[in-house]
């Protein structure tokens, strides 16, 4: 498939020394650049400096700056800690001599300890679902064009309602989706691990807008990410079905907060996440836009 190998493509990145990699531009016709590139990205940054025997286990991100997706990145890798059980790296994102993103990172071996999990909560199987394709065929493609080419790389299944419905009823603030890539992945656990920091990115928020009745197509509507983390628990591959279970719990002062819990078709929890985002409705005014 075209649009994986194009993701893969952005997310081989180009090593400049020891410390210093370069992600290439993504050539997207947007304002600002997506801020799941630009976490993937880091991540791959981080774990080239890292042994594969440490999987990567949480990130905290800080969007600083917009970024510009016609120009490449450049990602300053600081190496904090190399411990017995744990790695931590720093990562930065440069433009134009400005820092727009930062990255701390996490890397620890498999260890055994103790293991709880919660139960998967009830979804409908992906394959008795409509396509993201399927699901908005027709609609005005200038409306869709920056997620169309964003979800391109993957399969997308919305269970309920999504932000680009017009709103009825009553306003929902939990929403699921299956997401996986459209293609095979190689074995490699850090690759799959970024991808997914990238498809994060894709749907998280919409809970936020749901809850208020708002669309991503209103182009009035300011919204910007400001910072994401995530968990990684357990191995997983993010070319079989993943079930992105999303809610927000508050929003005020012009912030709303999402978080996500994911899970295998088979009921395992693998990630856990959270974002908060400036989300400033029509008439708010158009201040500062800190992030990508």
């Amino acid at each position: 498939m075209a649009a994986v190998t194009a993701l893969l493509d952005l997310l081989d990145l180009r090593q400049i020394d020891d410390a210093d990699f370069e992600g290439r531009a993504s050539h997207e016709r947007h304002v600002r650049a997506f801020g799941g590139q630009v976490a993937a990205q880091a991540l791959v940054a981080a774990g080239r400096t890292v042994e594969s025997a440490r999987p990567v286990n949480s990130l905290h991100v800080y969007f600083l700056r917009p970024g510009q997706p016609s120009e490449p990145i450049l990602y300053r890798v600081a190496r904090l800690r190399d411990g017995r059980s744990f790695t931590t790296r720093l990562v930065e994102g440069i433009q134009d001599d400005r820092v727009i993103f930062q990255m701390s990172a996490s890397f620890h071996i498999n260890e055994s300890g103790v293991a709880h999990s919660e139960s998967m909560p009830a979804a409908p199987s992906p394959n008795e679902l409509r396509t993201f394709e399927d699901r908005f065929a027709g609609r005005d493609e200038s409306d869709m064009e920056r997620w169309f080419s964003r979800v391109e790389p993957f399969d997308i299944r919305y269970v309920n309602t999504t932000p680009f419905d017009p709103p009825a009823g009553e306003h929902p603030s939990r929403q699921q989706v299956w997401i996986k890539t459209k293609a095979g992945l190689s074995d490699d656990t850090l690759l799959h691990r970024c991808i997914t920091a990238y498809a994060s990115d894709l749907t998280l928020l919409d809970a936020v807008l749901l809850k208020h009745g708002m669309q991503w197509t209103d182009r009035s509507m300011m919204g910007a990410s400001l910072d994401h983390a995530m968990w990684f628990h357990q191995p997983f591959r993010v070319d079989e079905w993943l079930l992105f279970d999303q809610a927000s719990p508050i929003a005020t002062g012009g912030r709303g907060l999402a978080s996500a819990e994911v899970w295998t078709e088979d009921g395992r929890l693998v990630v856990s996440i959270v974002q908060e985002a400036l989300l400033r409705p029509p008439g708010a005014g158009r201040r500062e836009a800190p992030t990508t």
